[in-house]
């Protein structure tokens, strides 16, 4: 599929499972009946992802890894059970929605630009294309949760969330997700060092092929929406807050959806 068509999929049909987790864990097993199994998964999920992204040596696929990582963030809100816990998951699903997709479509350009994503082959896109390097760095630090970003005003609503849970498995799952957000950081700079900062290798060293402005156009609006998210978060957090405590009322769902006539 053309790379904006798998950036979009990519960034938004796998928040489908997420939310289908929400609607079942707050439907049929309310009460963290099964946080325990939740928790576990979400643990797996971020610390498994994210050493699977550090050891790849071509940008989608590194991409791809962290998409399932940060998946495990998600999830640990579910498994908390508590308005923050679910909060927190709701505004990391629509935070990681934009970032994700705008990190495809990066990876696009890079290889329209370079002919490669391999990062063996390519180097030297930050001198040679300055405004790719600014569309991948930006997002790249905000996935990757440094402030002020919205990818760190996430992380530490439901970090927050798991240390108000107390106990020792949200103590663990705490730890997993700072450990997670440290090697996404240096994935990310990984990929800086070695695709935008060496020197120039064969495959960006030809002369530049003219970039999609239709694909440019939208990676950078999605760059400024993942800002705004910065700028919006207080608002975004009473919203998700909301959302989560109408998540845990069982009973207006219900009626909405069964017959009148089923008790």
């Amino acid at each position: 599929a053309p790379a904006p068509v798998t950036a979009v999929f990519a960034g938004l049909l796998t928040k489908v499972g997420v939310y289908a987790i929400i609607r079942t864990e707050t439907l049929l097993f309310p009460g963290g009946q099964v946080a325990t199994l939740l928790m576990v998964v979400a643990g797996l999920t971020m610390v498994v992802g994210i050493l699977g992204a550090v050891a790849q040596s071509d940008l989608k696929r590194l991409l791809s890894f962290t998409l399932v990582s940060h998946i495990g963030y998600m999830i640990f809100g579910v498994a908390l059970s508590s308005v923050a816990g679910l909060s927190g998951a709701i505004f990391y699903v629509v935070h990681h929605i934009t970032i994700q997709t705008t990190l495809f479509l990066v990876a696009g350009l890079v290889e329209e630009r370079a002919g490669s994503t391999d990062l063996r082959r390519i180097g030297g896109l930050a001198r040679i294309a300055p405004m790719l390097g600014v569309l991948f760095f930006v997002p790249a630090m905000n996935l990757a949760g440094i402030p002020p970003f919205s990818g760190f005003l996430g992380k530490l609503g439901l970090l927050q969330a798991g240390v108000a849970a107390g106990g020792t498995l949200p103590a663990v799952l705490v730890a997993a997700g700072t450990l997670t957000s440290l090697l996404t950081l240096y994935a990310a700079s990984r990929v800086w060092n070695i695709a935008f900062w060496r020197e120039p290798r064969l495959a960006t060293a030809t002369p530049p092929a003219r970039l999609p402005r239709l694909m440019v156009g939208a990676t950078t609006a999605l760059v400024a929406l993942g800002v705004l998210f910065t700028l919006l978060a207080g608002p975004l957090f009473q919203v998700t807050a909301d959302a989560a405590t109408d998540l845990r009322e069982r009973t207006p769902y219900v009626r909405a959806v069964l017959p009148r006539d089923v008790p």
